[in-house]
């Protein structure tokens, strides 16, 4: 099996560095949050949309016209009816100049003016013909302004879903590009909460937000216009309210865009708890932890709750805040508007179309305080997915790179130094010639560097002085790709995806026959069992194969590592799921497979490495002594030592 990663130990522990469960989140807590910044690094990612986002905008100064324009027409219907009711109350044969001269001899001054600027026929009642006519206008207008905003809104929604496909598959790549550090570092729940919940709501934030933002804005200026046409004086008063709604929106988006923050860190860590609660379930009914466990997450799920809370509440107090100021506007505007009608220095239907204009007004500052909480949240998650794309990759490959002609299986370890960290010395100066062919045991006490080697090996790390040469080639002057299609590998932790067994064998290598996937299959001692099953190699596994025994996982990982016929093979501990008879087949199809194959096995049970070619034995990170069984134990150094702790020990104590 070709292998491109797998999993690894982590250098912090088991669970990674961080703490218990791997709750830590690393450097990136403390990074400043930059909202302007990010939202501006954001929005320079709509540039291949900016076409569709410009007609976009087209349409949507269509719509916002149209509906801006339908308070007036409805204002004219208002002047139709009212002027209507007017001419009723005026009796027939008496002109409009005589009815006003009539009022203004009765001293009703207000009355005879509120007459003069109307267009009334005494007598005639409501004109129904032009009512209706104006009526029509309006649905018109209106059905075409919803036309124009459905297609806004299915163009977003185009723009939305292609900005995010190209950030998930930006993300991708770089989750390929990253180093392993990362990943031992790193929280693995945390990593999963950016690439699927923080995108997932950046795209609601996107879909949600930007075509809100568009139309308010627009919706502003044409309702701005609209108004200052009707009546400059209740325009102004009306303004007043704009910088005082903005300032109360700014307030509060400054005090809550920190739990906005706190809020997807502390999902990102609750997702890392339960990622790694559910995994290791066994383990911790096992140790009698599951009520750690379930405080643990009671406690992260509660930190999500006091952040997402405090967000919401904070964010949610500006809608009714501007409420407040909203109403205050509409009663200023009512009470002058009253009485410049009376003065007949106004329409009623242009005061009730102004009416109209000061909720649409105050509506999109309303609504975009009410996505002001989302845009927060929106930006937040964007830093995170930025922080993971900033992160620094890998070393590029060597250009031009070197390549074998052919690899047999020859591999020599030169002079070899390596640490995680820089005051914590590992492997020094480690060296170790192996010749094709060659079965070589890598053993020695817990923390020696025998899984440090597989890493160095395949190049999940780069060596810090030395080098590893594959048929005299340093891997460092090598594409990783070149180097790891060399190998096989098969870990101590199995691992299987959902799929059948015969999809399981095949993931080593390219189209593979089904007479090869068996084939392999019976090298690794693992077609009777499968043929015992009800499907045979059709049968299903669920994730991680939790429907067979550990021991049947770790066959067919090895017969998945058969199927690719590497030139070497990386044995990391995998025959400790095994029972002693699985232990005497996997050494049967070893010796079967060992023509042309060079095979590192690192192994603690010692009984698995008997009849090796070759034996190392590392005590921090170097190799102490050298050679096969026979030679060690008569050696009676560390490998004698290691061996007598194992099978020695049990008949003391018995």
């Amino acid at each position: 099996m070709s292998m491109h990663g797998g999993p690894m130990r982590r250098p912090g522990g088991p669970m990674g560095g961080g703490g218990p469960m791997g709750m830590g989140m690393g450097a990136s807590d403390a990074k400043a949050q930059d909202f302007r910044g990010s939202l501006a690094r954001f929005g320079r990612r709509l540039r291949p949309e900016r076409w569709i986002v410009s007609f976009v905008l087209l349409l949507g100064t269509g719509s916002v016209f149209l509906a801006v324009l339908g308070p007036k027409l409805l204002g004219n219907a208002t002047n139709v009816i009212f002027e209507g009711v007017i001419s009723q109350m005026i009796p027939a044969g008496v002109t409009q100049q005589q009815a006003e001269a009539a009022l203004r001899a009765q001293g009703q001054d207000s009355q005879a003016d509120m007459l003069a600027s109307m267009t009334v026929s005494p007598g005639a009642g409501v004109d129904f013909s032009q009512l209706s006519r104006v009526l029509a206008l309006v649905v018109v207008v209106y059905a075409l302004s919803s036309f124009l905003s459905w297609a806004q809104n299915y163009l977003m929604a185009g723009v939305t879903n292609r900005t995010m496909f190209r950030l998930r598959e930006e993300v991708d790549h770089k989750l390929g590009r990253l180093p392993l550090r990362y990943f031992d570092s790193s929280s693995r729940g945390d990593v999963l909460s950016r690439v699927t919940n923080d995108i997932d709501n950046i795209a609601t934030t996107l879909q949600q937000t930007l075509t809100q933002l568009i139309t308010s804005i627009l919706t502003v200026i044409g309702v701005l216009a609209m108004m200052l046409w009707i009546s400059p004086l209740l325009a102004v008063i009306s303004l007043l309210t704009v910088p005082l709604s903005f300032w109360i929106t700014m307030m509060i988006a400054k005090r809550s865009q920190p739990h906005f923050v706190a809020q997807w860190q502390w999902t990102g860590r609750l997702n890392g708890q339960v990622e790694e609660s559910f995994t290791g379930l066994e383990l911790v009914k096992v140790f009698g932890h599951r009520t750690r466990s379930v405080a643990d997450f009671d406690a992260a799920n509660e930190r999500v709750y006091e952040s997402s809370f405090r967000a919401q509440f904070i964010s949610g107090i500006i809608q009714p805040a501007l409420m407040v100021v909203s109403n205050l506007n509409y009663v200023a505007i009512a009470v002058i508007g009253g009485m410049r009608v009376a003065s007949g220095s106004m329409s009623l239907g242009d005061v009730q179309a102004f009416i109209q204009y000061s909720r649409q007004f105050t509506m999109p500052i309303t609504q975009i305080a009410g996505v002001a909480n989302l845009l927060q949240s929106g930006v937040a998650s964007v830093e995170r997915v930025f922080e993971l794309l900033d992160e620094a990759e890998e070393a590029p490959d060597a250009d031009p790179a070197r390549r074998p002609d052919r690899v047999s299986g020859r591999i020599n370890f030169d002079d070899v130094s390596f640490r995680y960290l820089p005051d914590a010395p590992l492997i020094d100066g480690f060296r170790l010639d192996v010749h094709p062919g060659e079965i070589v045991a890598i053993v020695g006490p817990t923390g020696a560097g025998k899984t440090t080697l597989v890493n160095l090996l395949m190049r999940f790390y780069d060596v810090d002085a030395g080098a590893i040469l594959i048929e005299g080639v340093p891997t460092m002057q090598m594409r990783r790709d070149d180097v790891r299609r060399a190998f096989g590998m098969v870990l101590q932790d199995t691992w299987l995806f959902e799929g059948t067994i015969r999809d399981n064998i095949a993931y080593g290598a390219e189209s593979p026959t089904d007479d090869q996937i068996e084939s392999a299959a019976q090298a690794a001692r693992v077609d009777h069992f499968v043929r015992t099953l009800p499907d045979g190699y059709e049968t299903v596994l669920t994730e991680g194969g939790a429907n067979i025994s550990a021991g049947e996982r770790q066959l067919l990982t090895i017969a998945r590592a058969f199927l690719a016929n590497p030139p070497v093979l990386i044995l990391d501990e995998a025959t400790s799921s095994v029972d002693t008879r699985t232990e005497v087949l996997i050494q049967q199809a070893m010796a079967e497979l060992r023509s042309g194959r060079t095979a590192f096995v690192i192994a603690h049970r010692l009984s698995t490495i008997r009849n090796a070619d070759t034996i190392v034995v590392l005590e921090q990170g170097r190799i102490v002594e050298q050679g096969d069984h026979d030679e060690l134990m008569e050696a009676r150094g560390a490998y004698y030592r290691l061996y007598q702790s194992q099978f020695d020990e049990p008949e003391e104590a018995a």
